[in-house]
C-alpha cells in the first residue's frame, strides 16, 4: 500500500488499434488506473491526496511509463499539483468532456464504443464523486509537456467498491 491506496490494475485504449488507417486518429488513447483504498478512508480530497502521492500518478504518459521517483505528471510538474486543483463536477459534465474529446471528427468504430462503454463511460456511472483536472497553466507544463495536444485528466471515487479510478483521455 502506497498513501493507503493500493494498485490493483490498468487498462490502456488506443485508438490506433481501431481505425484501419493508423494516421486516422492513431495517436490518441485513454489509460485508466484503478486503486482500492479501505471503507474507513478519507474524505475526497483526501483520496485526491493520496493519489497524488502515489508512484501510479508519477506518469508523464508520455511512453516511459510510471517512473516511481519521477518528477512529472502528464504535461505538468507533480510538484505543482494538489487536490484543490481538482473540480468536482457530474456525471453528465464528465461524459460531455469524453464525447467532445472522441466524437468531433468522426464516427468511433463499434469496438472502440465498447471498450470505451466497458472501462470509462460504466466507470463513471458508478462513480459517487467525479473530479476533473483542468488546464493548469503555462508556469505547470513541464520542460516537454506540450507534445499532450489534448490531455483531460479524471478522478472517479467509488465508496460502494472502494475503489478510486485514474482516468486520463489525451493526444499526443
Amino acid at each position: 500500500m502506497d498513501n493507503g491506496l493500493a494498485h490493483e490494475g490498468s487498462a490502456f485504449i488506443n485508438f490506433r488499434h481501431y481505425v484501419r488507417d493508423p494516421k486516422e486518429h492513431g495517436f490518441r488513447w485513454v489509460d485508466i488506473k484503478q486503486l482500492r483504498f479501505s471503507a474507513v478512508s478519507l474524505d475526497d480530497r483526501g483520496l485526491l491526496a493520496g493519489l497524488i502521492g502515489h508512484e501510479q500518478f508519477r506518469d508523464d504518459y508520455a511512453g516511459g511509463g510510471v517512473l516511481p521517483d519521477g518528477p512529472r505528471h502528464g504535461p505538468y510538474w507533480l510538484r505543482l499539483i494538489t487536490p484543490d486543483l481538482y473540480e468536482a463536477i457530474s456525471q453528465e459534465r464528465a461524459v460531455q468532456i469524453l464525447r467532445e474529446w472522441v466524437d468531433p471528427l468522426w464516427d468511433p468504430p463499434a469496438e472502440l464504443e465498447a471498450d470505451l462503454q466497458r472501462e470509462v463511460f460504466n466507470r463513471l456511472a458508478a462513480a459517487d464523486g467525479i473530479h476533473y483536472l483542468g488546464e493548469l497553466g503555462d508556469e505547470a507544463i513541464h520542460d516537454w509537456g506540450r507534445v499532450h495536444d489534448c490531455f483531460h485528466e479524471f478522478v472517479l471515487i467509488d465508496r460502494s467498491a472502494g475503489q478510486i479510478t485514474l482516468v486520463v483521455a489525451a493526444d499526443d
